[in-house]
């Protein structure tokens, strides 16, 4: 199990040289999906790619993402929704939308901060944001309030924050003009980035792509993905995963993030995805033994072919094959 003096120094050689891997997916738990999924379709263009029941086990997984031509077929002919960027997986536990007193976890608000937010990047924020806003979409913060004046954060219908952005900037090669709206980023909160860094680069393979600082409101943001296609920017590619720390919780032994999963819940995980997560899961087992949690490992789980380890905050993070058929 990792602890807060647990070190990740050794490259997954897999993580390092597979071409195939990307990050998949974000899961949100929502209390009733046919609202959700109508908010996230009407108010932002997204498409449900598809839709999984589990009878015994009585919940339901729904799949969206924006508009996409190029998301191959699995075997029995639908969408491959784990060979995607970019996807949003819903995930709904039968019942709750029939429970008044139920109430998602958003991340944001103490004792149970940690995961913070999704981020859409538009073209045009200024139009987007006053569409949304004449569709009645709640907002946490506008353009105009707060002292960054170039993004805003929608509202759900679970609460969760929706960062909105801009990929339109100036001096800036790529893209050139419009090209829809992206899922660009998941943000989650951690206690010590030089642990996380090397989790996420030396385990999983991500690369850091960019880092902000912001020393007057003593934080640092670190961008991480897979890389960036040649047409994109880090502003307008999907599958982003952004690693907010707050200065000085790394100090602080009894400091920790809830990590969505332990009640009262909210945020999921993160999927990662390649040709053959089995020999990407057996390879970290092998370097690193204990030092990675498993819940459960590949293969070993009620659901075959997946597994989902534990970040150093104790996220949880799924790994899975291409053409898996849910």
């Amino acid at each position: 199990m990792s602890t807060d003096s647990t070190r990740y120094p050794i490259q997954i050689e897999k993580a390092s040289n597979d071409p195939t891997l990307l990050l998949n997916h974000t899961c949100l738990r929502v209390k009733d999906p046919a609202r959700a999924v109508k908010f996230y379709t009407e108010h932002f263009g997204m498409k449900l790619l598809s839709r999984k029941d589990f009878e015994e086990a009585k919940f339901s997984l729904y799949f969206l993402s924006f508009p996409k031509d190029d998301i191959p077929k699995n075997k029995n002919g639908e969408p491959d929704v784990f060979s995607a960027h970019g996807v949003l997986e819903l995930t709904h536990n039968w019942g709750t939308e029939k429970n008044p007193d139920y109430k998602i976890n958003n991340g944001n608000e103490e004792p149970h901060r940690g995961f913070g937010h999704i981020c859409f990047s538009v073209s045009d924020i200024n139009k987007t944001c006053e569409e949304l806003e004449s569709q009645g979409v709640k907002f946490k913060k506008r353009l105009s309030e707060g002292r960054q004046k170039d993004i805003a954060f929608a509202l759900d219908p679970d609460g969760y924050w929706i960062e909105l952005i801009t990929y339109s900037r100036e001096g800036q090669e790529y893209p050139k003009g419009s090209v829809g709206n992206k899922f660009n980023h998941t943000m989650i909160r951690i206690k010590n980035p030089t642990r996380s860094l090397e989790f996420y680069q030396n385990v999983l393979g991500i690369k850091l792509l960019r880092t902000s600082e912001h020393e007057s409101a003593k934080f640092t943001l670190y961008f991480l993905g897979y890389g960036v296609p040649k047409t994109d920017s880090v502003f307008s590619c999907e599958s982003v995963l952004e690693l907010t720390h707050n200065w000085g919780t790394e100090n602080d032994p009894n400091f920790h993030y809830h990590n969505g999963n332990s009640e009262p819940q909210g945020y999921g995980h993160i999927c990662i995805s390649c040709d053959d997560a089995g020999a990407l899961c057996k390879e970290i087992e092998v370097k690193y033994g204990d030092k990675i949690q498993w819940s459960p490992k590949f293969n070993q789980g009620r659901m075959k072919n997946i597994a989902f380890l534990k970040d150093p905050d104790g996220y949880s993070i799924e790994v899975v094959p291409y053409g898996l058929i849910a």
